[in-house]
């Protein structure tokens, strides 16, 4: 789990994403920020004062040598440009080219790829529907900010995952509106009644998808709706983005954590978008 830091002292390390983990009954989730080896619990920080500045160092968080740029979200441009994980059939997954010999790394998808995977729909800023791997989940929906979510699908490859988000993008958003999903402008949705439409206009599709790859391939959950809650003592009425890109110093009173975001008094920042950037924290 790393070190547990002295907070009356500064220290530094390079930043990764925020662990997260649920809240236990009416608690809400549970916060902790990681940067190098040291570790933070966030959430009895809420409505203290918390600083982060930048040194101006970066470094990659697969190969660990220093970079002037990070390639998406914390790679070295060497590993962005061989790392599967780095791929853009990550991001598009229908468009995985395994089976023509050209993955990067074949070893690493067999590993992540090649496991079972979840097609949900959830509520961050609205409506929208996501994949992830079934071992990802609940963390996926707190990554994202979702007060609901609800799993629809299981198949058994993030290539078939993919193909079948491909058909729910016909109908509903694969994007969350940040913003919204910050200042806490979200409606509770109805998602059991929205899966249940989306199925009924989807069924043509996805019994193709079956033909495809087998009639067990693409699995019907039978779940329910999960509900999520988020340390937050103040949402902004405006959105002001901080950036350590363009000004290495972010500080204020801490008001809230949703998704991967830090909420100040003084504007929000997605940590996730500086992982490998080294900080000092104070």
């Amino acid at each position: 789990m790393g070190e547990l830091i002295d907070t009356s002292h500064e220290w530094r390390g390079c930043l990764t994403k925020m662990a997260i983990e649920p809240g236990q009954g009416s608690e809400p989730a549970r916060y902790t920020l990681r940067a190098g080896e040291h570790r933070l619990a966030l959430n009895p920080r809420l409505g203290q004062p918390l600083g982060l500045t930048w040194t101006s160092a970066i470094a990659c968080t697969h190969c660990g040598r220093a970079t002037k740029k990070s390639f998406a979200q914390g790679y070295c441009y060497p590993c962005f440009k061989t790392l599967a994980q780095c791929d853009t059939c990550i991001v598009k997954p229908e468009t995985c080219h395994f089976f023509a010999g050209t993955c990067r790394e074949p070893q690493w998808a067999e590993q992540h790829c090649f496991q079972p995977h979840v097609v949900y729909l959830a509520n961050s800023s609205g409506l929208k529907v996501g994949i992830t791997r079934k071992s990802q989940l609940p963390t996926r929906w707190l990554d994202q900010g979702a007060v609901q979510a609800l799993p629809i699908l299981e198949v058994d490859t993030r290539q078939q995952a993919g193909f079948a988000e491909v058909l729910f993008k016909e109908q509903v958003s694969d994007r969350t509106n940040w913003r919204a999903m910050l200042k806490g402008e979200v409606e509770s949705l109805d998602l059991v009644a929205e899966r249940d439409r989306l199925l009924a206009r989807l069924e043509s599709g996805l019994s193709g998808l079956r033909e495809r790859f087998g009639a067990d391939a693409i699995r019907l959950l039978d779940a329910s709706p999960v509900e999520l809650d988020y340390p937050v003592l103040e949402y902004p009425r405006k959105i002001v983005s901080h950036n350590f890109d363009k000004s290495p110093d972010v500080a204020g009173t801490l008001l809230g954590l949703k998704g991967q975001y830090l909420i100040f008094d003084t504007g929000v920042i997605n940590l996730r978008k500086f992982t490998g950037y080294e900080v000092e924290v104070h």
